[in-house]
């Protein structure tokens, strides 16, 4: 537990977890997993949201997981590929369904902005707290201290930024159709110059539709 009253969950599914994804990601991921479980159980103490530590834990811990290379053949979204590696996990432990779909849509919806908000509060909060590590969405609504203690307990690293774009870009560049109508085509276009990005208008004008 830090300072701020935060930890992370200490059962028998979160040790499990923690075990599998230690085994599963790289370092970077790892980390950046468990410091996304932290902001998100920050902002949820803070704005006073009801949620399930333990499933915010499980959906954070998987959020990334579909960037890696074990995911290498797949064409699916890499967030619909976590989805599913978490609701397998948990089902595995006999979690109630309607905890496994809140955790599936937790993962599946943590880059799409503007939904989650709306939706169960560790929908929400994974999204947020992906959005704080990776792009300091929120950075203020944090005191020093947290930031401190959170980065502390689970650092960030040497070049954080740029690890964290080869990471994107490394577990999506042989899907790159997967990325359309997202802003994940961003780490395509960034990374390889020749990247063509799809454009919905061309796409409509040049249908089978006569008009």
């Amino acid at each position: 537990m830090t300072n701020t009253g935060m930890k992370i969950p200490d059962s028998k599914l979160a040790r499990d977890v923690t075990q599998f994804i230690r085994d599963t990601e790289s370092e970077l991921l790892f980390l950046h997993s468990s410091r996304v479980f932290l902001w998100g159980a920050l902002m949820g103490e803070r704005t006073g949201l009801k949620f399930d530590p333990e499933l915010l834990y499980v959906a954070a811990m998987f959020h990334d997981i579909g960037l890696t290379s074990h995911y290498h053949e797949s064409q699916r979204r890499f967030e619909v590929d976590g989805a599913f590696a978490a609701s397998d996990f948990l089902r595995a432990y006999d979690i109630p369904e309607r905890d496994v779909e809140k955790v599936w849509n937790a993962v599946a919806l943590h880059t799409t902005p503007g939904i989650p908000e709306h939706m169960h509060p560790e929908i929400f909060l994974v999204q947020a707290g992906a959005g704080m590590d990776v792009a300091g969405r929120g950075y203020e609504g944090f005191s020093d201290e947290q930031r401190h203690e959170v980065v502390a307990a689970y650092p960030r690293g040497e070049n954080f930024k740029d690890r964290m774009i080869d990471a994107f870009y490394d577990g999506m560049k042989h899907r790159p159709h997967s990325t359309f109508g997202t802003f994940n085509d961003d780490f395509l276009a960034f990374k390889d110059p020749t990247f063509q990005r799809a454009d919905l208008c061309s796409i409509i004008h040049y249908s089978p539709w006569d008009h």
